[in-house]
């Protein structure tokens, strides 16, 4: 006969404590609202070439700077090789630059060139462009204003996250 641990006392997947259950749902509600509008404006390529991996890969270079693909993998949570593979597409398409590294001519060092930046900038710009039109066409004034008043908030959560 097996004994069962009574679900107060259970172990968790994850230590830590425990969101009220108002917070859980309201967490559950938001991820599942915002789940599919991430994935619907990630699938929005002006170009319709470059993947999300390669999308990625230029985003980092933007916010961080220079890199080596072993730096670039592991912020990737990815293979040195896959990135080596991402970088060489980029390469061809003249879109990152690779240089040896002014402190260690030993080591390669990726950033992204001005067609990149372009690129990069090109498609946040369509993003956000059909996320605006999708606000002015669903939202009320009243509600664009409450969307706005929402959005300190979900930065201060995406902090502690």
């Amino acid at each position: 006969m097996t004994t069962r641990t009574p679900p107060s006392t259970a172990a968790s997947p994850t230590a830590g404590p425990v969101a009220s259950p108002a917070a859980a749902r309201v967490a559950a509600d938001l991820r599942a609202a915002l789940s599919p509008l991430v994935r619907r404006l990630r699938q929005v390529k002006p170009d319709g070439e470059l993947t999300f991996s390669q999308i990625s890969a230029l985003v980092r270079l933007d916010r961080e700077g220079p890199a080596t693909a072993s730096e670039l993998a592991a912020g990737e949570g990815i293979r040195p090789q896959s990135m080596c593979t991402i970088i060489g597409v980029l390469q061809e398409r003249g879109l990152v630059a690779r240089d040896p590294d002014p402190t260690d001519g030993r080591r390669i060092v990726v950033s992204l060139t001005t067609a990149g930046l372009d690129g990069l900038h090109g498609a946040r710009a369509e993003r956000s462009r059909r996320l605006g039109l999708a606000i002015d066409e669903e939202l009320t004034p009243a509600e664009q204003r409450q969307l706005a008043d929402a959005i300190p908030l979900l930065e201060r959560i995406t902090r502690r996250v």
